[in-house]
């Protein structure tokens, strides 16, 4: 089996760029802009949705372990639920 997807210069890449564009949206006048936060929000939900989704074309062409795909979808699945309470505190402020 071949590196974990984690080692991939792609992957760290775009971790990286996730981190930075955070950065920016805890900066204001983006910060107080709730409209722009909860765009950022969804995107980030969609995301998880998508590796979700994709840990199983992993798991099924054996890319990744059983072990793997299911960290996976645990981190995922715990990401989604953050995300959400976040969109759901922009809620209580509008």
């Amino acid at each position: 089996m071949g590196e974990p997807f984690e080692n991939s210069e792609a992957w760290k890449t775009a971790r990286t760029l996730t981190i930075e564009v955070y950065s920016l949206c805890r900066r204001e006048p983006l910060s107080k802009d709730s409209a722009e936060k909860r765009q950022a929000y969804n995107l980030a939900r969609r995301s998880c949705g998508e590796v979700r989704s994709m840990s199983y074309v992993l798991l099924d062409n054996k890319f990744v372990t059983p072990s793997e795909q299911h960290k996976l979808m645990t981190d995922c699945i715990q990401t989604g639920k953050l995300v959400s309470g976040l969109i759901r505190s922009l809620d209580g402020r509008t």
